[in-house]
């Protein structure tokens, strides 16, 4: 027998033996190593749209839209009706009760046949065409064939003559289409608007990693010459200290580019919907660089074409177009109904069906009807006080347009103003990156000479780095000012070379 307190640690050391070891058994798939990918904002732009889950989302609400038109369209489709009978009836024999002569007992078979189309037209038509057929038989004699073919129309002069609740709801489908497939363009126009804002940054962050290593290797050289100044008695410990330290810190800037550039890979594979596999995989490296096309738009010519091209605008105008046509369905429903009717056919009875179908042919015994008729709702208030109601909507519709009339106005303004002062900032930073390398080459020709220390040549350094990272960050600003212009406007998808149809 083992003492108690060796069975605890012999079974402590199995228990971490096999966590251990069952760990190795089964371990993570390796990690793949990331490989560059060099690729250009246009296929960016390409792989996102294609991924992108609200787009397809949109798209199979369009394309429910469609079908949901196509079927409204159905009740235009007339309908074919058949109904066929046997009816079959007995007497029993007697007398007639006035000349008291007998008579035999009889038996009456009828077959009906009542064929029928019938529906209604785009202009409020109604129509019923029929054409029953009957075949009687009394008691064994001679069949009889009696038919009446007829058609029966019914067109409105008031109420549903110019519309209907049927022509209002394929009106109403047709802009709820239009509606979606704007709602559509706008999801595009966003994908598109965020992949180049983030591939515009993820160039200014890659660029700012390579000015982070220009710094680390500037200060490196600094602090190693240093090294060799103090070792010759050239030069102060404080001195060298002073240049480790900048050393130092221009390695934790390079890790903080460099952990920057990381996350800003990770959104840029985010908004490209990149399976986890290619996540892991590779790595975007802009094919493109960073450069400042100069461009000065006209405020007032950008206020015209966003509230023209404006996806959200021309969904509140479609809002406002639905609203009056559902004004013009209540004004219909507030005038009395005043329909013209009318009918016309041919009556056949003859002992054999060809016969029967030749005199329908001759027309010998026609008969027609026509009329007016007229129906007027008494009080009608439903109609009316809906119409007021929707009239007032219509109100509404239009101040919600002059609501983001104001919205839109201000918002191109700050485009327009920010991209002219982030020009204007383009050429100031390039110009003060290019007097900060100047001032740099100044002082280390100074050192060299003798004529001053190395905290001189360490704060130019720190001054280059600044301004180099001023320039980088104007110029993705600039680009991304551009396109967030284009995007208000809703011109993003002409300002990239996207051509959307949507069928």
């Amino acid at each position: 027998m083992f003492p108690k307190q060796f069975c605890l640690n012999l079974s402590a050391i199995l228990g971490a033996f096999l966590l251990i070891h069952g760990l190795e058994a089964d371990p993570q798939p390796p990690i793949p190593p990331r490989t560059d990918w060099v690729v250009g904002s246009d296929e960016l732009i390409r792989i996102a749209l294609t991924n992108n889950l609200n787009i397809l989302i949109s798209q199979n609400q369009v394309k429910i839209d469609q079908f949901g038109l196509n079927g409204i369209y159905g009740a235009y489709q007339p309908n074919f009706t058949l109904s066929v009978t046997h009816n079959y009836d007995s007497f029993p024999s007697g007398f007639y009760t006035q000349a008291g002569l007998p008579f035999p007992a009889t038996t009456e078979q009828i077959n009906t046949y009542v064929p029928g189309l019938s529906g209604f037209t785009p202009w409020g038509l109604n129509y019923n065409f029929s054409g029953p057929l009957s075949e009687q038989n009394v008691s064994g004699a001679p069949d009889l064939y009696a038919t009446q073919p007829s058609v029966t129309l019914s067109q409105p002069l008031l109420k549903n003559s110019w519309i209907d609740n049927t022509r209002y709801t394929i009106l109403l489908s047709k802009t709820t289409m239009k509606s979606d497939q704007l709602a559509l363009q706008a999801q595009i126009m966003a994908v598109v608007n965020n992949i180049k804002a983030a591939y515009y940054t993820l160039i200014s962050d890659r660029e700012l990693v390579t000015v982070q290593q220009i710094a680390v290797k500037l200060a490196e050289e600094t602090w190693h010459e240093d090294e060799q100044r103090v070792q010759a008695g050239a030069l102060a410990p404080l001195d060298q200290k002073q240049a480790e330290s900048q050393a130092a810190s221009a390695r934790s800037d390079l890790l903080t580019a460099q952990a920057t550039l990381a996350t800003q890979e990770n959104v840029v594979k985010t908004l490209l919907g990149l399976r986890r596999g290619d996540w892991l995989a590779m790595s975007p490296v802009p094919s493109e660089r960073l450069v400042a096309v100069p461009e000065d738009p006209d405020v007032r010519e950008c206020w015209r074409t966003a509230l023209e091209k404006r996806p959200d605008m021309l969904q509140a105008k479609l809002r406002a177009e639905a609203q009056h046509v559902l004004l013009k369905l209540d004004f219909n429903q507030l005038l009395p109904e005043v329909d013209l009717v009318g009918s016309y056919g041919r009556n056949a009875t003859e002992l054999t069906l060809n016969n029967s179908l030749e005199t329908i042919r001759q027309g010998n015994f026609p008969f027609y009807s026509y009329g007016v008729q007229l129906t007027i709702p008494l009080g009608n208030s439903t109609a009316r006080f809906k119409y007021k109601s929707d009239k007032i909507g219509l109100e509404q519709l239009l101040l919600q347009i002059k609501q983001l009339e104001l919205t839109i106005i201000p918002a191109i303004d700050n485009d327009v103003t920010k991209i002219r002062t982030d020009l204007l900032k383009v050429d100031s930073t390039r110009q003060a990156r290019m007097y900060a390398e100047e001032a740099l080459q100044a002082e280390q020709t100074k050192l060299l000479h003798g004529k001053n220390t190395s905290f001189f040549v360490l704060q130019a350094q720190q001054t280059l780095t600044a301004r180099r990272s001023d320039e980088i960050q104007a110029l993705a600003n600039y680009n991304i000012d551009l396109d967030q212009l284009a995007f208000d406007e809703g011109i993003i998808l002409d300002r990239n070379h996207i051509d959307v149809r949507i069928r």
